[in-house]
């Protein structure tokens, strides 16, 4: 018996060769390699999409370019500043059928669809092949969100899929209602109009909660081409796209078929807004535009809705305009041959509050849209005579005179610039009056005693002290500076004088109030800002000197306003430049007036004649509301009040030399006042008694 197993028998092949696939194989591997190959193209397009695509939660912190508003003082609109005409309203405020006209002209599905409106597209389609052109766009509100928000313009494939992924993220991360507010504050509506807010205002001089349903069709209207449609420009066009809106809300049921015939037959009332700041306010708010500039740049100040509250009083601001317009033409009346002072004639005028240096009104020309230079802020104008009591100030600073010190009024020589040219300085009458005290010298404005005066206390003291008083421009090292030789800005001189009713401290010119941020927060609030520039004592007696000059010198004009005044006229050579600068207790201000080509303004035209008028028409406007008992200057501690004869500068002893003529009350520091010191001559002495005298001492 054999343990070995026989082999199976092996099938023989009868084929002669492999066998072969049919066509119908090939070309299903064909399509299905393609279809393979095209999803791996499409999935590889896409996977890079979306790696390009913008971050979708930036737009969760919607903070668009918004109009920064410059207001007055009062609260009252002066300009708008921005780089998109935006105001950013909340939905809450926006009118119900605001909302549905945008829906029903733009995206009626909106709050059902997650983005992208796929039914939407169809009807379009529809829709546009039936009218045989576009009527209706297949854009979303949320994919018009997206591609204003976070994609560039241009028209592709590429972009419209990115469009359409972005419309479904946002459509994931915010509520409809936040979209929809981001795009009523975001769209484009025409004549520079971004946002609902802004349209209502440019098209009916309106807030947006103030529009009626007609206004509101008329708007929503605008989307598809505000050029096309724009009512200020092509009314008709405007109305029968406000049709087509009205007639979309009643199919949506938004509203009524009786409600949309109502809207449509409305009047419709094209009313722009205006603002209509003060004559000649365009000088002063161009002097916040450049400080704001300088401090935060384009971007913050044109952007960021900021609310800029200034200092300027609209009221002053019309009648300071007013004013100066009349001083030029009482000017150009009084020389009707002078055909080229009609031409060249200019003039200026800055006011400030004298104690917060809030600047009130500014003129620095009389047509800005002809001349931007601002001649209160950036003319280097000559002060003659009127830069003298820097000069008296400097040397009572330094105890070298008092107001009652006796100089002498003469003819002098002094070395010129050129060797052995000598100058010669004069008087304007070119007279002399011969010994006179400090206080007849500049309520007369003469000049030889101002350069004697500046002589004696040096030229290097006078800068100091001019610069501690606010006058930035350099000044000259020569004795010419007595007589206001040099150049400086009208500004700087009323800055200076700030320093008189401010007993010693120069204050600031301050321009703005107050900024707030588009919500509301303060983010910069003003600051007074002091120097002490003079002890109070000193600048007290140059106070009491300069209301000498309004009631016995050249200014005065200005004793009409029947409040105590202090100030100072200057004159320059030939009557080129009439300046008047002086003060109330509450304001500060300075008029000039010159010519662009340097010629005489005429004979007389002094700064008592051409600018102390259009001065007190000024102040006149600033003593409103105030009580005469609160115009009365504060008499530092340190001054006494004593009769002085006018004409030695001797004390007055004698109760009955007080009938003499020549009697005035003058200011001297306690400690040169010989005693027995009287009580009624101490700090405190009412306006009164200052009149009639009062008791007096026998010494």
């Amino acid at each position: 018996m054999s343990y070995l197993k026989k082999k199976a028998p092996q099938k023989v092949c009868t084929t002669s060769g492999p066998k072969r696939l049919g066509p119908g194989f090939l070309l299903w591997s064909i399509w299905g390699w393609a279809i393979f190959i095209t999803a791996m193209v499409v999935a590889g397009y896409v996977g890079y999409i979306l790696l390009d695509l913008p971050e979708v939660s930036s737009i969760n912190s919607y903070r668009p370019k918004q109009v920064t508003e410059v207001l007055d003082r009062d609260g009252n609109r002066l300009a708008y500043w921005y780089k998109e005409k935006r105001w950013v309203v909340p939905l809450s405020v926006m009118p119900e059928y605001l909302k549905d006209a945008f829906l029903a002209a733009e995206d009626a599905r909106f709050y059902e669809h997650p983005g992208i409106d796929f039914l939407g597209i169809i009807r379009a389609m529809i829709k546009n092949i039936e009218a045989g052109t576009i009527i209706q766009g297949a854009s979303t509100i949320t994919q018009q969100v997206t591609r204003a928000l976070l994609l560039s313009p241009e028209r592709s494939w590429k972009r419209k899929l990115k469009e359409a992924i972005l419309a479904w993220r946002i459509d994931h991360l915010l509520t409809k209602d936040e979209i929809l507010e981001i795009y009523l504050n975001q769209i484009y509506l025409g004549e520079g109009a971004y946002g609902v807010e802004a349209a209502a205002r440019t098209y009916f001089d309106k807030n947006v909660w103030d529009l009626t349903l007609e206004e509101a069709a008329i708007l929503a209207g605008l989307t598809q081409a505000p050029s096309k449609y724009n009512p200020k420009r092509h009314l008709k066009r405007a109305k029968r796209r406000q049709a087509y809106v009205l007639r979309r809300m009643a199919e949506e049921g938004f509203i009524t078929e009786e409600e949309a015939k109502r809207a449509l037959n409305a009047p419709i009332v094209i009313k722009s807004y205006s603002l209509n700041p003060p004559p000649g306010a365009e000088y002063f708010l161009e002097e916040v535009r450049k400080d704001l500039l300088r401090r935060y740049g384009p971007d913050v100040l044109y952007t960021k809705g900021l609310i800029i509250k200034t200092t300027l009083d609209s009221r002053l601001q019309e009648k300071a305009y007013k004013e100066v317009k009349q001083g030029i033409e009482a000017i150009q009346a009084r020389h009707p041959g002078d055909e080229a002072l009609k031409k060249n004639i200019r003039a200026a005028l800055f006011a400030m509050d004298a104690t917060t240096g809030e600047v009130l009104a500014v003129v620095g020309g009389m047509d800005y849209k002809e001349n931007k230079f601002n001649l209160a802020t950036q003319a280097l104008i000559q002060p003659g005579s009127s830069f003298k009591p820097i000069v008296y100030s400097t040397a009572m600073e330094r105890g070298l005179i008092l107001p009652n010190t006796l100089l002498v009024d003469e003819p002098i020589s002094l070395p010129g610039q050129e060797p052995g040219i000598p100058w010669r300085p004069q008087n304007f009458d070119k007279t002399y009056m011969g010994p006179i005290t400090v206080r007849t010298a500049l309520e007369y404005s003469r000049n030889v005693i101002a350069v004697k005066i500046a002589r004696m206390v040096g030229v290097d003291a006078i800068r100091y002290v001019a610069r501690r008083m606010g006058i930035t421009t350099p000044i000259p090292n020569n004795l010419s500076i007595a007589l206001g030789s040099q150049g400086v800005r009208l500004m700087e001189l009323v800055r200076a004088y700030s320093t008189f009713p401010n007993l010693g401290e120069s204050v600031r010119p301050q321009w703005i109030k107050e900024i707030e941020d588009r919500d509301g927060n303060i983010i910069e609030r003003e600051q007074v800002e002091r120097v002490r520039a003079l002890s109070k004592v000193t600048a007290y007696e140059m106070l009491h000197l300069l209301e000498g000059v309004v009631q016995h010198g050249t200014g005065r004009r200005a004793r009409v306003l029947g409040v105590p005044v202090g100030g100072k006229t200057g004159t320059t050579d030939n009557y080129r430049d009439a300046l008047f600068l002086g003060f109330t207790k509450h304001v500060v201000c300075g008029v000039w007036i010159g010519r662009d080509d340097r010629l005489s303004l005429g004979r007389l035209e002094t700064g008592g004649r051409a600018a102390c008028p259009v001065w007190t028409g000024f102040m006149k406007n600033t003593l409103v509301g105030n009580n005469k008992e609160d115009m009365e200057f504060e008499v530092p501690k340190g001054v006494l009040i004593v009769p002085v004869d006018r004409k030695t500068g001797e004390i007055i002893g004698r109760a009955a030399d007080l009938a003499k003529k020549d009697v005035v009350w003058e200011a001297l520091p306690e400690e040169v006042v010989p005693e027995p010191k009287v009580h009624q001559w101490h700090i405190g002495v009412p306006g009164w008694l200052k009149k009639i005298g009062g008791f007096v001492p026998h010494f």
